[in-house]
Parts: C-alpha cells; sequence; structure tokens
C-alpha cells in the first residue's frame, strides 16, 4: 500500500503543476492608445471595462515605448518580443530597405497565398520577417506544441506579429468583410472561420447609422462636434450620425475599420475563437492575442479631441467589458491571465496646438525632399538623395562611388545643410547611432529602432510638436512622451490589485510573462522585468 501512495505523489505533484499555470493567456493591444485616455474618459466608462481592469488588476501608469519609430509593426512586435527594432528588424510598417534597395511591409510574404474571400496581396502575409522569438513562440515550445496560440486583429500586422512564428492561425479583416489568414498557417480556413464569415456578421453593424453611444452632454471631455480639426471620414462630414449604410455602398466593407462597431466584430471573432478553437479547456496553457484596431483608424483621420474618438472609447469599454464576462463564465475567474497595452500612442493635432499659441507648425514632406534634391544638385552636380521616409534619409552609393566622393563628407554636408531646417531638432549618420553611450536619451532611442542593415545613412528627429501629416486628424512616430507613453494593465490569475508610478519600458511585458508562466525567455529579450507583478 505504502508503495502504492509513492507511485501516485508523482501524479498528485503534475496535478498541481498544471494548475499553477493559468488555462488561458489573452494578450489585448488597442492600437494608438494613449495613458491619457484612462483618465480623461474615467467618468464616462462603465465599471465592468477599464475600470475593472484597473481596480482589480495592477496598473502601470509610467510605461513607455523605449525607440524610435513609434508605429504599430514595431510596436506589436516589441511587445510580444520584449526587445526593440535593433534586435527583431521590424523597424516600421512599410520602410525603405537599403539591403534589397527597395520598399518592403512588416509582413510581406509573396511565396504564401490568401486562406478566404479576401484579395490575392491581403493574405500574402506571415512573420517571416521577425527575427526574435515572441512570448507566443515560447509558450509553444515550452508546451511540445500542444498549447494553441492564435491572433487575431482588423489588422495583418497586429494579429501575425504577436502570433509569432509557431501560431496555430492569424486572423485578420478583408476589405470584403471576411477574416482571412495565409497559407502559412494551413492549406484552408476552418469551417467555423468560413462559417463565421458566410454569415456575413459585419453587415449588421454597417446596416446602421453610427449615433452617439451616451447622450452627448457625456462628450464633455471632446471639443465641439465637426471641429476644424477633424478630417473626413469616407467623405462624409465628421457630424453625428454617419450613415454607415451610404458609406458602404460607396466603398466596402472596409469602412467598418474606421469606425468603432470593427472593435465589436473583433470582440466577437474572439469570442468565437475561444468557443471553436477549444481555448482555456484544459491545463495546457493557451495564449490569444487581440489588437483593437480602430482606435487608430479614428485617431488619425478625427484626431484626440474629437467626439467620435470618445465614442469609440466608451464603446470598446463595453466590449471589453463583454469579454471579461465571457472569459468568467467559459474559462472562469483565476483561470486566466490578461494583459492590456497600445503599440504606440499619438500626438495632439499640430493646428489645434498652433491656434491655442503653440510656436509648431506641420512639414511639408514633399518640400523637404524637393529641398534636399536641390542642395545635392547645387553642392554636387547631382541628386545624390535616394530615398528619404520614415525620417530616414538615404544616399545613393553607386553615384557617391563613381564621383569619387567620400560617404562621410556626403553625410556631414547634408546634415549641417538639415540642421538650418526650423523643424528639426537632430541629425545623427548612422555612425554616431551605432556608437551610441546611452547619454542622449533621443539617440537612444533612435539606435534601439535602427537596423544597420535596413536603415539610412541620416536620421532626422523633429522638434516635439512637429508632425509630417496634415492639418486634420493626427499620427504618431517619434519618441516623445506624447507617442510613447501607453496604458499597461494586467488582471486576472495571480495579480494583485496595485498600481505603480515607477517608468517602466514596453519591453519589459514578453519577460514578465514568461518568468510568470516560467518558460524560456523570448530570444532578443533584454530580460528586464516588471516585479511588482512577480512572486
Amino acid at each position: 500500500m505504502k508503495k502504492f501512495f509513492l507511485l501516485l505523489i508523482p501524479l498528485f505533484l503534475s496535478s498541481i503543476n498544471a494548475q499553477e499555470k493559468p488555462k488561458l493567456v489573452v494578450g489585448i493591444v488597442v492600437d494608438q492608445m494613449k495613458m491619457e485616455y484612462l483618465y480623461r474618459f474615467s467618468e464616462d466608462f462603465s465599471e465592468n471595462g477599464f475600470k475593472r481592469l484597473m481596480k482589480d488588476g495592477y496598473t502601470f501608469h509610467n510605461t513607455h515605448y523605449n525607440y524610435m519609430p513609434t508605429y504599430t509593426g514595431p510596436g506589436h512586435a516589441s511587445i510580444y518580443t520584449g526587445t526593440t527594432p535593433s534586435v527583431h528588424g521590424i523597424v516600421g510598417n512599410t520602410w525603405f530597405n537599403k539591403s534589397i534597395g527597395k520598399e518592403m511591409y512588416c509582413t510581406d510574404d509573396d511565396k504564401v497565398a490568401t486562406l478566404g474571400e479576401g484579395t490575392d496581396y491581403e493574405g500574402k502575409m506571415s512573420p517571416k520577417n521577425l527575427l526574435s522569438t515572441t512570448i507566443t513562440d515560447e509558450l509553444k515550445l515550452a508546451t511540445n506544441f500542444k498549447g494553441n496560440v492564435i491572433g487575431i486583429s482588423l489588422k495583418d500586422r497586429g494579429a501575425i506579429l504577436p502570433a509569432g512564428h509557431f501560431a496555430d492561425w492569424a486572423f485578420w479583416y478583408s476589405k470584403t468583410g471576411a477574416f482571412v489568414s495565409s497559407t502559412y498557417y494551413g492549406e484552408k480556413l476552418p469551417d467555423w472561420v468560413t462559417q463565421f464569415n458566410n454569415e456575413k456578421n459585419y453587415e449588421k453593424y454597417l446596416n446602421k447609422e453610427w449615433s452617439l453611444f451616451k447622450p452627448k452632454e457625456i462628450y464633455n471631455e471632446s471639443l465641439n462636434d465637426n471641429n476644424p480639426y477633424e478630417g473626413k471620414l469616407y467623405k462624409k462630414t465628421p457630424f453625428f450620425p454617419y450613415n454607415m449604410k451610404d458609406m458602404y455602398a460607396n466603398n466596402d466593407a472596409g469602412v467598418l475599420r474606421s469606425t468603432p462597431f470593427g472593435n465589436n466584430l473583433l470582440g466577437d471573432f474572439a469570442m468565437k475563437v475561444i468557443e471553436k478553437e477549444d481555448l482555456g479547456k484544459d491545463n495546457i496553457t493557451d495564449f490569444l492575442t487581440v489588437s483593437f484596431s480602430s482606435t487608430d483608424y479614428v485617431g488619425h483621420l478625427l484626431g484626440p479631441r474629437s467626439i467620435e474618438l470618445q465614442d469609440t472609447y466608451l464603446r470598446l469599454d463595453q466590449t471589453i467589458a463583454d469579454f471579461l464576462n465571457y472569459l468568467d463564465k467559459n474559462i472562469g475567474k483565476n483561470n486566466y491571465l490578461v494583459f492590456l497595452t497600445a503599440d504606440h500612442a499619438g500626438a495632439e493635432n499640430v493646428t489645434y496646438l498652433k491656434d491655442n499659441k503653440y510656436n509648431v507648425d506641420q512639414i511639408n514632406s514633399k518640400k523637404f525632399i524637393h529641398d534636399l534634391e536641390t542642395f545635392s544638385k547645387e553642392k554636387y552636380g547631382e541628386n545624390l538623395l535616394l530615398n528619404y521616409s520614415n525620417s530616414n534619409i538615404f544616399f545613393n552609393k553607386e553615384i557617391i562611388e563613381a564621383s569619387n566622393l567620400e560617404m562621410e563628407e556626403v553625410k556631414n554636408s547634408f546634415k549641417e545643410f538639415i540642421y538650418k531646417q526650423s523643424f528639426i531638432r537632430s541629425v545623427y549618420t548612422d555612425s554616431e547611432i551605432l556608437s551610441n553611450s546611452g547619454n542622449d536619451i533621443y539617440l537612444n532611442a533612435i539606435a534601439k529602432g535602427f537596423d544597420p542593415i535596413q536603415n539610412g545613412e541620416l536620421i532626422i528627429l523633429e522638434k516635439p510638436g512637429y508632425l509630417e501629416y496634415g492639418a486634420t486628424g493626427t499620427t504618431h512616430g517619434s519618441p516623445y512622451t506624447y507617442d510613447t507613453h501607453v496604458p499597461l494593465l494586467f488582471y486576472g490569475w495571480k495579480i494583485k490589485p496595485g498600481a505603480s508610478y515607477n517608468k517602466k519600458e514596453i519591453t519589459q511585458i514578453a519577460p514578465t510573462v514568461a518568468l510568470k508562466l516560467k518558460i524560456t525567455l523570448p530570444s532578443g529579450t533584454e530580460a528586464k522585468v516588471l516585479e511588482e507583478i512577480l512572486e
């Protein structure tokens, strides 16, 4: 009998160990979310969405991106790899890559094809350009590929990069209204996805108007409706209510992305993924990555002070509340771990700042390029500029070599000229970036976002508040706090309520989750962790 109990001990311990891990991890990214929105809209949120995560979970109030450029692709990659573009290789959304001499997209892969009712290009996507492993990859390895990993988003990059190299599936929204994937993940879509698409669930959101979610007086944290800092939503005057049917009829189902209902549809799909893929149904941890993109589309078009953006967040708050209730019911309150953050924040509209006496301005990119080319022709007799994009300046090395010019001399002469532009704060050569000491915080941010194989010979940094954007809406990309300061909330399994105001970096998320799950760290991470939520 004693021998029998001794034989049972390993099984008993194995059972305990299995229960010491969450059944499901859910990583939520809200595209272009400023930490400030959690404060500004707080009184108008329900008790069961963002407030529940903050009250019953752990809030890091001072979390920042530690590199430039602060874009969507690099942001998602950095959250899940625990490192920066200089290591994981995703140096933009779309960028000119000097090693191949042409523009590339972060998830481009011409060796795969679209699965589902999307266009040919929409599915030619994979994580092949991502150089580091992700926390989701490490979970697959730790479970001998038994743990399920699925990524979903309205954007391909928001689904693919978080899910990593070993994901079971990544699904993203097509302008046809269907969720699609690529042959990187399988030969055909799961039957349940095809059924979901055939039900045309997007139509229930497109066949109604976009009116305010709450009474109009609630929206006193925003500027007036149809203010001069808002752009037009599919040629519609920015004024409630919006005729969704009309926008859809004159475009395609992609219009859903630029309304809060894109997030609603993704929330519906997230719950369907959990149900149909049996996520969180056993003691082997699964991972679902969810990226809500409509906030970014609305922010770009209509700006951070628009009623439309506030309405989008109030509706997203309800979507998150519904999703948490679903997790409670189907996974169990103590069986899942959630973190919520953003891939970047966003700047104030430049015209709005100017009108309130801040001495800033829009930057005319076309004029800047023309000025660079004119300078080059006047000084060297020909145009040495190969490409300017994403704050990178690339030179035509073939012309420089054929003209017997020294590259360092060319870089320094252009640098001197660029410093004469009123909007420039700093200009750095690739040599200065690679020899970065860390003392210049902005140079350090640029170095963490710089890949010498792909990036340019010069990187420019504009002064705070200046944007290469139009007069309405907003954008992001800088190393300034208005682009780097994002929310970071942890909730659920083994998370005690609390808050920290110490500065944290976005790259601390992945190694923290890895140590919490007791699995291998992602390959590129610096392994700095959030000790406050580790036991």
